[in-house]
């Protein structure tokens, strides 16, 4: 609910959304939801904190209801709609697509993106026109840093709003900037669970570090990590790179979920799996550390330094560059060795 218009929201929101009066009113009386005025309630939580998020997503909601008719919802205005991760994006102003008037910024925070027409991938939600995740990350991709975009896309991979082949057509169908936004989706994947996971992966992308196993490390108890911390493993070096996990992605859980996939999920061997090997150098990277890649890079390949020297095996990267072999050059028969 608080992504409706900034924490902010009406009782017909509160229905579109499936709470149903009962419930509204239940909310209303224990104090989990205040008025703020008749018809108009918001969160007991949202009343206390307020940032960028929430104002851009107050003013878009007024922009929306009260502003010209045919203005819709994009990029990361869109995206904030969607309840999707903002991290690293200007929120300075509102992003708003239409058919007619003048592209650029104008008065009161609005880039207006004029296109005719408006193209595809434009629905409505409780009276807001928006466009649809798929379209709002692709021109966010092409508009925007790298890492917020892979970002943006890799939560909407991981809570199931969008899949590869729609991201595709949707960068396919954009005005300008397709390649751009080609680059950005293609280093996005669906493994990561936090902010802080997918931008530690793209960190190990573009240095052309191993790619992490997709199963959790034997960890001792020593090492046992809580709640606010998650790991990679990285067999082959036998090194484990541990993270905050901070600002995790949003998903929809299901109370069906079978306890063999649980289990799988968690690290717990099948029958037949071979026993996998102990890790022995661990590398703690912090929220902060991730504003430097350069020394994230540096300290992880120290951790796989270390493992290596205690184990005796080297791992060579099959792209490094191979040395000509030296060549002795011997004189014809005759010629005397030139000096020097």
């Amino acid at each position: 609910m608080n992504q409706i218009r900034g924490g902010v929201f009406t009782r017909a929101d509160a229905r579109a959304c499936g709470y149903p009066d009962p419930d509204i009113d239940s909310l209303l009386d224990t104090g989990g939801w205040r008025r703020i005025r008749p018809g108009t309630y918001a969160p007991h939580q949202t009343l206390t904190l307020v940032d960028d998020e929430m104002l851009h997503l107050r003013r878009l909601y007024h922009v929306l209801r009260r502003g010209e008719p045919g203005l819709i919802a994009s990029h990361q205005s869109a995206a904030a709609l969607h309840a999707l991760p903002l991290w690293g994006l200007d929120l300075t102003h509102l992003h708003l697509t239409t058919r007619t008037g003048r592209a650029g910024l104008h008065a009161g925070g609005i880039h207006r993106h004029v296109r005719d027409p408006v193209g595809p991938g434009v629905t409505v939600w409780n009276k807001l026109r928006l466009v649809s995740p798929a379209r709002a990350i692709a021109e966010v991709a092409a508009t925007s840093p790298l890492a917020p975009a892979v970002v943006l896309t890799e939560a909407a991979l991981y809570a199931g709003l969008v899949t590869p082949a729609d991201l595709k057509r949707a960068a396919n169908h954009l005005a300008t900037g397709p390649a751009r936004a080609h680059r950005a989706l293609a280093l996005a994947g669906a493994a990561s669970a936090s902010v802080a996971e997918s931008r530690l992966r793209l960190i190990l992308t573009e240095a052309g570090l191993p790619t992490p196993s997709p199963s959790l490390p034997p960890l001792s108890e020593e090492h046992c990590m809580d709640l606010a911390t998650c790991n990679l493993w990285f067999p082959d070096e036998r090194t484990v790179v541990e993270f905050e996990a901070r600002n995790p992605f949003w998903t929809e859980e299901f109370d069906d979920y079978p306890s063999e996939a649980a289990d799988r999920a968690f690290g717990a061997l099948a029958p037949g799996d071979p026993e996998p090997p102990e890790p022995l150098e661990y590398c703690w990277i912090s929220w902060p550390d991730l504003d430097d890649p350069t020394q994230v890079v540096a300290d992880i390949r120290t951790a796989f330094t270390r493992a290596s020297r205690r184990t005796g095996i080297h791992h060579f990267s099959p792209d490094r560059p191979r040395r000509s072999p030296r060549r002795h050059l011997i004189p014809p028969a005759g010629v005397p060795d030139q000096p020097g």
